[in-house]
């Protein structure tokens, strides 16, 4: 009897443990499963492939759908996506208030706006929206440098972007962009390219205004990272090359995080143009050290992994304050 009592106990121990092993196995293959979905919906998000980055995104708010987090990012999806109407009704069936949510709805409702309002002209890459009556050989000018532009940076980055780009041909400052912009701004890049008609009167303005924003273009679409400021607006200036070669700007030297703070911020035009000076003397520091802008691609796109400065010193040895340092 003994014996049977320990034989049953040990088959009782036996099926708890088993069971005990099988529910450990099953609670880690859906940890497993579950941190590939995050990290396939982390590639999506960053290539911009929106399709695979809603339907994993979707997928994970049926886990936990009340987490904040992506129900933000799945309203930038949809935002990204173009649906701006399906945008608008998903924030505003959202049970909480964030400032991101408020600014894709007023600016899905913006883009509608201008939907409604501009005419479009299209090409391969590009789509122009326009306003007024400007002449159509200004459209199809435009549209003819922008893919100029548009091959060139391909070939310079090695990197062809998925979405089609957007440009506004703007007279009015309603469709300058969101938020308030200082008197020295005429054209800007907040996803859409805008630019001031009126410049479309004078190449030698218009063309490198139309590479310079393009760049800024190819860069959020290679990152989808905000990369520092001086990063940003220094590779656009060595690609529009307008300001190449001018005299360094009188007064002191600006501090870091005033070349990482958005300069449309500034609303005095000598700070702002000090602030371009140094960008561009930074990155064509970075340059003399390897010019190949397919290694300065893959340096930005490192630094969202890496941190500014540690991307700094693999790719190019030296630190954003060693840097401003050689330029002074």
């Amino acid at each position: 009897m003994k014996k049977l009592a320990s034989i049953v106990i040990g088959i009782i121990v036996l099926l708890v443990g088993v069971r005990w092993f099988m529910q450990q196995s099953a609670a880690k293959e859906a940890f497993d499963k579950h941190e590939a979905l995050i990290a396939e919906t982390n590639e999506c998000l960053e290539m911009a492939e929106w399709n695979c980055a809603e339907r994993n995104v979707r997928t994970l708010l049926k886990e936990t759908p009340d987490d904040q987090n992506l129900q933000l990012h799945l309203a930038g999806i949809l935002f990204e996506q173009e649906r701006y109407e399906d945008c608008i009704a998903y924030i505003q069936s959202r049970k909480f208030k964030h400032e991101d949510l408020d600014y894709l709805k007023q600016k899905s409702e913006s883009l509608i706006r201008e939907m409604d309002e501009l005419k479009i002209e299209r090409s391969m890459h590009f789509r122009v929206e326009f306003e007024g009556r400007p002449s159509r050989s200004d459209v199809m000018e435009a549209l003819s440098v922008l893919e100029v532009a548009y091959d060139s940076l391909c070939h310079l980055f090695d990197f062809h972007p998925e979405n089609k780009m957007h440009l506004v041909l703007y007279e009015s400052s309603q469709y300058q962009g969101i938020g308030p912009r200082p008197e020295w701004v005429g054209a800007v890049f907040d996803g859409k390219l805008r630019i001031p008609v009126n410049v479309m009167a004078y190449r030698e303005i218009y063309r490198p205004m139309f590479f310079h924003e393009l760049t800024h273009a190819f860069i959020r679409a290679m990152t989808r990272y905000h990369v520092p400021l001086w990063v940003n607006e220094g590779i656009a200036q060595v690609i529009d090359a307008s300001r190449t070669g001018m005299a360094r700007p009188e007064g002191g030297v600006p501090s870091i995080e005033a070349l990482t703070t958005p300069f449309v911020n500034e609303n005095n035009t000598g700070a702002a143009i000090k602030l371009y000076w140094y960008s561009q003397a930074m990155v064509e520091r970075l340059l003399a050290r390897n010019r190949d802008l397919v290694h300065f691609k893959k340096f930005i796109q490192d630094m969202r992994a890496l941190g500014d400065d540690e991307a700094l010193k693999k790719y190019y040895g030296v630190t954003t304050q060693q840097l401003l340092d050689e330029v002074k």
